[in-house]
């Protein structure tokens, strides 16, 4: 590995526990033999940023300052492993002047390349706007879950959170990937970064797309420069 490889920035906290999977992906996928061959990252844990689910909580801003204090502190990249708050995209990467890794063209592409024409999404409803500004962009259409199954998702997923991942909170994350496939998803994008603490390839009988395993090993490419850098938003 090059010794000139980037700083790679991470924006983390949301939650904790997918932040330390990005992580722990990040290391795994690097090539190295020593410790010096694997990439510097500086991570910002922070679990008080707003919720990006509440209405005017502020997430951006907390989220700009930050990328901001990652940019002071080295990085030269930043990746967020959290899909709601890439809503927040933009406006980080104004504030720290930094490219931004986007996890969710990521998992659209992902879905894209698989030959799907319509895509469930298990997310927010924060994260279902910008997957289905995504996919839209790829000729794709969205599956999403009826409204009173996504409140149940949404259960769910506050349960993960609070660091349920026992028997039950998997089989009902699998039985919302089955409900999106059964209404007609050819593919599943995990598209909260909890999801898959519990759900996995082989857990639905449709093939699982995982943004936050496509976020770790891009980030690997383009701190080692195997993949360009994103561009950075104006």
């Amino acid at each position: 590995m090059s010794a000139t490889s980037l700083t790679l920035g991470v924006l983390g906290g949301m939650g904790p526990a997918a932040t330390l999977e990005f992580l722990s992906r990040l290391q795994a996928y690097t090539p190295a033999e020593k410790d010096q061959d694997h990439i510097r990252v500086i991570a910002d844990i922070n679990p008080k940023a707003p919720d990006r689910n509440v209405p005017g909580s502020n997430a951006g801003g907390v989220l700009a300052e930050m990328a901001g204090a990652l940019r002071g502190a080295g990085a030269e990249v930043l990746a967020m492993p959290c899909n709601t708050a890439h809503a927040h995209a933009d406006l980080i990467q104004r504030a720290s002047g930094l490219p931004l890794v986007d996890m969710i063209g990521l998992g659209a592409e992902a879905a894209a390349q698989s030959g799907a024409m319509r895509a469930g999404v298990l997310g927010t409803k924060g994260a279902l706007k910008l997957y289905r500004e995504y996919l839209a962009a790829r000729a794709m259409g969205i599956v999403t879950l009826p409204p009173e199954a996504q409140e149940q998702f949404m259960v769910t997923l506050y349960r993960i959170k609070a660091g349920d991942l026992g028997h039950d909170v998997k089989r009902e994350m699998q039985a919302h990937a089955e409900t999106l496939r059964q209404l007609g998803a050819e593919v599943i994008i995990a598209g909260c970064t909890e999801a898959p603490l519990v759900l996995h390839k082989g857990d639905v009988k449709a093939p699982l797309s995982d943004p936050g395993d496509l976020l770790a090993r891009r980030c690997v490419g383009v701190c080692l420069g195997w993949d360009p850098l994103p561009h950075v938003a104006a």
